[in-house]
Formats: C-alpha cells, structure tokens, sequence
C-alpha cells in the first residue's frame, strides 16, 4: 500500500503550522500584550511617584495627567488584545480545520475505520476549536510573564531586599505551576477521549434511527450513548479539582509573598529607607510579580488546547493515500488483479485474489455476505489498497497514476449513494470534469431516473435537501451520476439492490448494451445480473472460486445456493 504519513502529525508541529498561519496577528498580539504589560509596569511608579508629590504640597498635574493616560492606554490595549485574540483563534481553528479534513478525505474510509465518524466530527468542531487557542495564548504568554517578571525587576530598584524577600518564595510557585500544568494535561485528555466516545455512539444512533424506532429500543439506546457520562464526570470532576487546588495554593502562597514584601516595605518606610509612594508602588509591584501564581487560568487553556492538538494529530498519523506520476494510455479498459489480498480488523477478508477482465467485458461478482465483494469492488478502483498484491487498468498500476487519471478514468456506483451538491443537477454531475446539461439528462434516462426528476418541485434544480426519494430512486440518481462521467471502467458495487426487478433489468440492459463505459465490473445481488454479464466471479470464503458464465456456474450446487435463501447479503 502507497501512503504518507504528514509530518503535521506531530502535535507540536501542527500548531506551529497555525500560528504561521496567523504569523502577523500573532506578532501584533504579542506587541499589542507587551505593550500593556509595560503600561501596568509604569503605573504604579507613577502613582507612587505622584503620591509623593501631594503629600509634600508640590506641583502633581502632570504626573496625575501621566497616570490618568495610562490606565486610558492600559484600556484600549486590552480592547486591542481581545479583538486579536479572538480574529487568531478563528483563523487557526480553520486552518486546523482545513487541514484536518483534507487530511480525512485524502485517507479515505480508513480514518473513519479507526475513529468512526462521530468521533471524527468531534475531533474537527470541539477539539480543532480548542486547540486553535493556542497560537493566541503563546503570543500572549511571554507579555503575561513580563508582567511578573518585571514586577520582581521593579522591586529590586525600589530595594533589592524586596526582590529578595519575593524570590525566596518563588520556587514555590513555580513548583505549583508545573504540577499543575502535567496533571491538567493528563485530565483534559481524558475527558476528551470520554467525549469521543459519546459522540462516536450518538453518530451511530443517527445513523440508524429507523431501526431504533421499528425496534423501540430508544431508552436503550440512550442508555448506551450516555453510558460512558459517569467516565465523563469523572474526568471533568478530576479536571477541576487540579484546577481548583492549583488555584487555591497559588493563591494562599501568593498573598503570604505580598504580605511579606508589604511588611518589609513598611519596615523600611519606618527607618525612612522607603517613601510612601515607594511603599504603595512595591505592594503594587508585588502584586504583578506574584501574577506567575496566577496564571492557572491560561496555563488550563494551554494544556487544553496542547490535548485537543494531540487528538488531531492521532488522525494526521493515519497515512493518507499516494498517487503516482504516470499518465494511463490509450486502452479499452482491461482490469487485471494479480495476487490481491486484503487484511481489515486482523482478518484476510481477500486472499491471492486474481481476476482478468477484458477490455469491454463485463464480470460479475457474486458470493454470500462477508465474502469480501466489497472490498474488492473498492480495491479495483483504488478506494482502498490491497495489503499485497497489485491492480492494473490498461497494464498501469493504478498506485502509478496519477489522480486525475485515476479518477476520470474508473467511475462508480454504491448501494447507498451521497448526493453531495446543492441540486439534484449538481449531484449528478458531480464529478473530475465538468459536464453539460444534455449529458446530465441522458445518463438520467439510462438511470431510469428522468421522470422521478422531473416530477420533482422544481426538477433538476430541486435542492437534494427537498428532493423526497426512496431508496431505490437515490440510487438511480447514483447510477446516473456514474453514467454521466464516461471512463473506461465502471464499478457497481451492489448499486442496483434497491431496485424492483423491472427496473433493475431495464438499468441493465442499457448499461450493457447502450453503456458507454468500457468495462463494467458488478457486485452482483440477483441471479437475473449475473446472467447478463460476459462471465461470473464467485467469492467463497476471500477466494475466487470459480470463474466462468452464469450458466456454466449454474451447474455447480454452491454457486446456486448464493442466489438462495442463504444468498447475497
């Protein structure tokens, strides 16, 4: 199997990539939060500054001035700083959020194997927004240190003893900071895991909301969905309790350090060491320094936002598929699988499977359930890899094209199609090349879906949201759509089950004798299919057992007993 794994997959990495994303926002944030953090620094100086000089009787406007432009600037750079923030936190959360997408879909089913798509859709909305903080807390953090740091600096010009007197409780704190920061990494990344989980059963629900309702088993469901709510609680009681108790020991270490620069100050100004200005300005300065012990709030932010990048890089590890260089000569379509085997969940599901089909031809596929018909209707159109072995289209390995080559050239049909546009016009035409409106309308003719459309709203321009169907006419839409886009080999995985038996004949009978694709490769569920097709592929047990016509197949007892009742899945 071809793949890559990105070097974004590393937690780290990824979130570098977004501030990069946002370089000149992050910058100005960080300018933007120095700036205040220096204008928090100069205020209590020019207050004690301005102390002073009332309590002396001299000239203080202009410094009352000085300090009143300051708390106004302290003001508008904070309004500064959140308008910032926020504009980085948007752009980084869609930038992760392209990245993890295109990454998914460049993966294909394999993610949505591993994760499952509850979880996935958890992991790109919650988790993508909480990691896409981080950018704008790292700009910020190192002005948020400024604020302490120069606190303690200040301290030390107003008297080193009071710098002194902070710094033998700064240990502390620091301590108290990086336990804190371990333990709420460790939390938050469980009750992310927690809500994965709940999310990924909800999606499943969704899903089968019908057989639920038939079955009414809803409280059960809900039961099963909810269950993993008391882990939840857990986490989210764990997750809290270190915030809280990191909060509560950095603020009852915090005000002992205040109080004792405080009460030093205050034997100072007795020995008239200190002014009382000086006094008010070093009990404001130690209140910015003991802010590193205040930080619990953004170190949480950051140690949530460093688990939720950690959720995504887990899906940017998964390896995402490769294509080649070679562009696919001219040919008629000949399909060849040579030694293909295919492991999912730890079982050989395809086992040395080798098929030829001629260029123009027509196989079947046919087997009970579980015979892998799937699977290797995906393998030979490169929706999935085999473990070994290798698939041609036209003697080019199809991990050799390009995908573009690929794309155009292999079309596909499913059981339960996905009409992904806004109108049932865009649905079908959907596809690697554009197509006009007549082409559009005859493959909806050999789908036998033209009058269905047509009695819709507003026909072809109906939104596929207000289009009402069943689920035999979504799939002759899905059948029009792989007619439409003409390339050498077509591929009908199981794509015909939904119809009745008229229409299932009419379908094929255009597709093999009015079919513009050169060959057709058919997940088989009737006997009726498989008797129009050139020859018959029968899958028993992730072997072909046989190949041959279907009358020739008929003599055999196995091969009748797929089409009975212990036939096709």
């Amino acid at each position: 199997m071809t793949t890559m794994t990105t070097p974004a997959a590393d937690p780290a990495a990824m979130l570098n990539g977004a501030a990069r994303h946002s370089g000149a926002r992050c910058a100005a944030l960080c300018l933007v939060s120095a700036a205040s953090a220096g204008a928090a620094l100069l205020l209590p100086a020019a207050l004690g500054r301005t102390l002073d000089l009332l309590l002396a009787h001299a000239p203080a406007t202009r410094w009352v001035l000085c300090c009143a432009a300051l708390v106004l600037l302290a003001v508008l750079l904070d309004a500064c700083e959140t308008v910032l923030a926020g504009t980085v936190d948007a752009r980084s959360t869609a930038w992760l959020r392209r990245r993890l997408t295109g990454h998914v879909l460049a993966t294909g089913p394999r993610a949505a194997a591993r994760f499952g798509p509850g979880d996935l859709v958890a992991r790109l909305v919650g988790n993508a927004a909480q990691a896409g903080t981080a950018p704008a807390a790292r700009a910020a953090l190192l002005a948020a240190f400024a604020g302490p740091v120069g606190g303690v600096v200040a301290l030390g010009l107003i008297d080193p003893w009071l710098a002194a007197v902070f710094l033998a409780g700064a240990p502390l704190l620091a301590l108290l900071l990086r336990a804190f920061t371990r333990d709420t990494t460790r939390c938050v990344a469980d009750y992310q895991r927690v809500q994965g989980r709940i999310a990924g059963g909800l999606a499943e629900a969704i899903t089968g909301h019908r057989t639920i309702a038939a079955a009414g088993t809803a409280p059960k469901e809900a039961a099963r969905i909810l269950r993993p709510l008391p882990d939840l609680s857990r986490a989210g009681h764990r997750m809290w309790r270190v915030q809280g108790r990191a909060a509560a020991q950095a603020m009852t270490v915090a005000p002992l350090l205040q109080l004792a620069v405080v009460a030093v100050a205050g034997l100072f100004l007795a020995r008239h060491r200190l002014s009382v200005g000086e006094v008010l300005a070093a009990s404001r300065y130690a209140v910015l320094a003991t802010g590193v012990g205040l930080m619990v709030g953004q170190f949480a932010s950051l140690a949530r936002a460093g688990a939720a990048a950690g959720r995504l890089g887990e899906v940017l590890t998964e390896p995402a598929t490769v294509h080649g260089e070679r562009r696919l000569p001219p040919g008629p379509g000949q399909l060849e699988l040579r030694g293909v085997t295919a492991r999912r969940g730890g079982r050989t599901v395809l086992d040395d499977v080798n098929l030829l089909v001629p260029g123009g031809t027509t196989l079947a596929v046919v087997g009970r359930s579980g015979t892998g018909k799937s699977l290797l209707a995906a393998i030979a159109g490169r929706l999935a890899d085999p473990d070994a072995g290798e698939v041609l289209l036209d003697g080019v390995p199809l991990r050799e094209l390009t995908r573009h080559d690929l794309r155009r050239a292999v079309g596909y049909a499913f059981e339960r199609p996905a009409l992904l546009a806004p109108t049932v016009e865009d649905a079908i035409a959907l596809g690697p090349r554009p197509l006009s409106p007549a082409t559009v309308r005859e493959a909806t003719r050999l789908a036998c879906a033209d009058d269905f459309v047509r009695r819709l709203p507003n026909g072809y321009a109906t939104a596929c949201a207000d289009a009402p169907r069943s689920g035999g006419e979504t799939q002759r839409l899905g059948l029009a759509r792989a007619f439409a886009h003409n390339g050498r080999l077509l591929i009908l995985d199981d794509a015909l089950s939904s119809l009745d038996t008229v229409t299932e004949a009419q379908i094929a009978d255009a597709l093999l004798t009015h079919g513009t694709h050169n060959t057709r490769l058919l997940v088989a569920h009737r006997a009726a299919t498989a008797a129009r097709a050139d020859a018959v592929a029968w899958l028993d047990g992730g072997r072909v057992r046989a190949v041959g016509t279907h009358a020739e197949l008929w003599g055999l007892e196995g091969y009748r007993a797929v089409f009975g009742d212990g036939g096709l899945g």
